[in-house]
């Protein structure tokens, strides 16, 4: 087995540790870091649920390696939130009804922030074709599309 020391940044805390070379990103984050909000479903990444943010971009975290994430920023769910204050994103969730088992929601949140930092202005078919790649098996998605629209102005930024 090859190892690889990595530093990575990980919800602002530096993260520096000794991995093994075929670890995926998401086992770094849920057994090395006990980030457990980054969920393992398919660990193809078809059904969206490890979406992390890596340097601003959604990523599935069962498809990269933690090497790969090697000098280079991770935001999880864990990191939307200000210590106990939930994020604009978050308190839509919460005000739509927007999950229910939850198992998904962290992958749809990550994706949905990570859109909405770079366009802010959007449709509720942008939002539908932007979760498409998150599955969810228990709300159908109608609130989580109310969420991310309620939450949208939230990331305009102020001239």
């Amino acid at each position: 087995m090859s190892f690889h020391i990595i530093k990575t940044t990980v919800n602002g805390i530096s993260a520096d540790r000794e991995v093994e070379s075929r670890l995926t990103l998401a086992d770094f984050l849920r057994h090395d870091l006990r980030l457990t909000g980054t969920h393992i479903g398919c660990e193809h990444g078809v059904c969206g649920a490890c979406t992390v943010i890596v340097e601003g971009k959604a990523v599935r975290s069962c498809l990269i390696f933690a090497v790969q994430v090697d000098g280079k920023h991770v935001n999880t769910v864990e990191g939307l939130a200000d210590g106990e204050e939930l994020s604009p994103l978050q308190q839509s969730f919460r005000k739509h009804h927007a999950l229910q088992c939850g198992f998904c929601t962290s992958g749809i949140l990550n994706s949905a922030h990570a859109f909405l930092q770079e366009n802010p202005e959007i449709t509720p078919d942008r939002v539908r074709e932007l979760i498409s790649g998150n599955i969810c098996r228990c709300t159908g998605y109608v609130r989580i599309v109310n969420a991310i629209m309620d939450a949208a102005p939230n990331y305009r930024k102020i001239t």
